[in-house]
């Protein structure tokens, strides 16, 4: 009996990332150029993922305010105090409009 296509799969890409790690292992205790420049990128990753959540924290609700309007009307659910004016927009069926070419 055949294993399930699932389990081909599943084997392969265990198989392929064991030898990535592998691979990756023996690069880091060599202290290979690559694994410098990850670090590098990874020390990057970091600090900019802390960075911004710090930056959130402090001007996380001023950033909130600014683009969210207070209040019962508008984008933010309710219904604004004067109805938008689309006339421009609508079209009646004995609008003298382009006819559609093919």
């Amino acid at each position: 009996m055949e294993a399930p296509w699932y389990l081909e799969i599943v084997s392969y890409t265990v198989d392929c990332l064991l030898s990535f790690l592998t691979e990756f292992g023996q690069d880091w205790a060599a202290n290979d150029t690559r694994v410098s420049i990850f670090k590098i990128l990874l020390g990057w990753l970091l600090i900019s993922l802390v960075s911004i959540h710090f930056a959130w924290k402090v001007y996380g609700t001023t950033v909130n305010d600014m683009y969210y309007r207070q209040g019962t009307g508008g984008q933010n659910g309710g219904t604004p105090e004067t109805a938008p004016n689309f006339n421009g927009w609508e079209s009646s069926a004995g609008d003298g409009s382009k006819p559609r070419r093919e």
